[in-house]
């Protein structure tokens, strides 16, 4: 299967150089900040113009491996709720990255909740924007597409146990989750509200993120997909979660009345 990009020309640029471009500025090294190895990240999905800056300083700080999964959220109403695709590619500006079969098998036979479901993702924006980024900055990468669209917490402890076992057999593999945070309350509104939510990514708090969120009627789009990974992550011994840069649209937009926070981690 070709997947074909939805979002190219409105969330990113079409043109392949000036996408290359944006994304080398983007995610340009800073000597102050050592590249090291993580095993997993968090970075947002909105339009480039928005969140991929954000995006960007996170990418910049890892040595990004060759397998990557990419763990995201089903925006729409259509497909599965815990969507897999196992072969073929997805089409960029930038070419085709291939999906990792192998990799791919594996979390299938790890996670009864996964369907091979290509619906889900056909018109996901979560998913694509980041395929670009690893286009440029890991060339000859490979990964598997997960679309998660459940708020289930008996579904999402099973995907992130599930998880738990590929990345156990898999050290060298990055779980790449995607999220926004808090949707469309004004600037002070929602600068509380993520970082109420920041507060319980930090502490590996996948629980705590889950009720924080039902609690404070925090819009955050991804919760599933990072709850997932943190359960993930724990079974695996990972403890140390960074946030590499917060902010929210409005420091694009100029508008402060209705605004989406975006937000980078790294976690090892």
């Amino acid at each position: 299967m070709l997947r074909l990009p939805a979002v190219a020309g409105t969330f990113y640029p079409n043109h392949p150089r000036e996408l290359t471009a944006l994304i080398e500025a983007y995610a340009r090294k800073d000597p102050a900040k050592p590249v090291a190895v993580y095993r997993a990240c968090v970075v947002p999905h909105a339009g480039y113009v928005y969140s991929g800056r954000i995006a960007g300083a996170v990418y910049a700080r890892m040595a990004l491996p060759g397998r990557v999964i990419v763990l995201g959220v089903r925006h729409f109403p259509y497909g599965e709720e815990a969507a897999i695709l196992t072969s073929g590619a997805w089409r960029t500006p930038l070419g085709d990255a291939q999906i990792d079969s192998d990799l791919a098998a594996q979390l299938l036979k790890a996670c009864p909740s996964f369907r091979e479901d290509a619906v889900a993702h056909e018109r996901e924006h979560s998913l694509e924007v980041q395929i670009p980024f690893l286009q440029v900055l890991s060339p000859d990468f490979a990964f598997v597409p997960i679309a998660l669209g459940t708020h289930d917490y008996e579904v999402l402890n099973s995907v992130g146990r599930g998880l738990a076992q590929v990345l156990a057999a898999n050290p060298d593999v990055l779980l790449l989750t995607t999220t926004d945070l808090n949707h469309y309350e004004d600037q002070a509104a929602t600068l509380r509200k993520d970082n109420l939510a920041i507060d319980r990514i930090l502490a590996f708090d996948a629980a705590g993120l889950f009720e924080t969120c039902r609690q404070h009627k925090i819009s955050m789009c991804g919760l599933g997909p990072v709850v997932a990974q943190i359960i993930a992550l724990k079974e695996v011994g990972a403890t140390r979660s960074e946030l590499v840069q917060h902010a929210t649209s409005a420091e694009y937009s100029g508008d402060s009345r209705r605004v989406v926070g975006y937000a980078g981690f790294l976690l090892s």
